[in-house]
């Protein structure tokens, strides 16, 4: 059977694809398209069987893993594959082709589909997952408009109550998806607002926006450094993009509404990291005071994710170069608000204690909010 490959989907993303049909394997091979921006790794589209042929195989390779962000292990990554009607499985380890110039490429074998498959870096979370937790809240979390994308598109922040103005409740805000293509941290915000919605008025006031860039993650952007100017870097005053713009005033809303005491960004590393999950933290030499109060709250949360999901060296400082000087998140949290934050960073597949799945993601958020719940009862 001939296949199509659509990358029009939800989230899709797909470049320079080619199909080839032998008489035992058709092969399709493609590449994570940069949308525009300097780096690539989301990758995101639809097989879609178009005729018959004879072939029982199909050979799915990912071109160029080398200019991925972090495409230097390839063996690490296992994509995320579903046919029509079905769920999402991971794939197994790849093979890795060096072409004779030095390049190389990863391959996965799969049964022919006979109906239309997705295939996927890691396990996509939309706004049809965002629904979906909200339906399994039953109540528990309200969903607000708080404004729209730069493309206007309506940013969503979900809750566990609004608070009131002079409240006293500590006070947590956490961002997921500033680059939209790192689904890991929509997965871990996911159980993490299911536990915190589980403990009822004892539970911290916490405001979350699953979703920042809503553009990118609809338009299958990987988003990392992405132009006209990367989410993450555009905290600075004035803000350099209308969802920060958004976001800013919203936690200004929430500082009024509680005792503020942390901020945590949700993020994804490099594509072929595997070690486990840490945080960034701010540096000691230039933030003594804030690092320490920082790390009070990591030290909590890698105690409760290790073992199965944190990396050995959990708190790390981000030394690696930007491509922006202005503000990041957490950096906005530390030299604007003068608070304690963090970033957390979830592999896409692999951890220390083995292949992750969406269960394991929303296990690690559950427990982060564990972690956080303590850290909150000792200070």
């Amino acid at each position: 059977m001939g296949y199509l490959v659509d990358s029009s989907i939800r989230c899709g993303n797909a470049c320079d694809v080619q199909v080839s049909v032998d008489a035992d394997i058709v092969e399709v091979s493609f590449a994570p398209d940069p949308h525009g921006g300097p780096e690539c790794m989301w990758f995101c589209f639809r097989l879609v069987p178009v005729a018959p042929t004879q072939a029982r195989q199909v050979r799915l390779v990912l071109k160029n893993v080398q200019n991925m962000l972090g495409g230097n292990q390839p063996g690490n990554i296992r994509p995320v594959v579903r046919p029509a009607g079905g769920d999402w499985r991971r794939l197994d380890a790849p093979s890795v082709i060096e072409l004779p110039d030095g390049r190389y490429n990863a391959a996965w074998m799969l049964e022919a589909p006979q109906r239309p498959l997705d295939v996927a870096l890691c396990y996509p979370y939309d706004l049809t997952d965002l629904h979906a937790l909200l339906r399994r809240m039953q109540g528990r979390l309200l969903g607000d408009v708080i404004g729209v994308s730069q493309k206007a598109r309506p940013i969503l922040r979900l809750s566990n109550s609004y608070g009131n103005a002079g409240d006293s409740r500590p006070g947590i805000y956490v961002v997921a998806r500033q680059h939209a293509g790192e689904t890991p941290g929509s997965w871990v915000l996911d159980g993490f607002l299911e536990h915190i919605a589980t403990l009822g008025p004892q539970a911290p006031l916490v405001w979350a926006v699953p979703l920042a860039d809503i553009d990118g993650v609809e338009e299958g952007n990987y988003g990392k450094d992405h132009f006209p100017y990367d989410l993450n870097r555009a905290w600075g005053n004035p803000p350099m993009r209308h969802e920060v713009l958004v976001i800013k005033r919203d936690i200004e809303r929430w500082k009024k509404r509680c005792r503020p005491v942390l901020g945590i960004d949700l993020h994804a590393p490099g594509a072929c990291e595997a070690e486990g999950i840490y945080a960034y933290v701010p540096d000691p030499r230039c933030l003594p005071g804030i690092h320490q109060q920082t790390t009070r709250w990591t030290q909590h949360a890698a105690e409760v994710l290790t073992g199965r999901f944190a990396a050995p060296d959990f708190a790390r400082v981000a030394e690696y170069p930007s491509r922006w000087e202005s503000p990041h998140f957490t950096g906005c949290f530390w030299s604007q608000h003068e608070l304690p934050a963090f970033a957390l960073e979830t592999p896409y597949a692999l951890t220390g204690g083995g292949v992750l799945s969406r269960e394991d993601y929303q296990e690690a958020g559950r427990r982060l909010a564990v972690g956080i719940c303590r850290a909150l009862a000792a200070l």
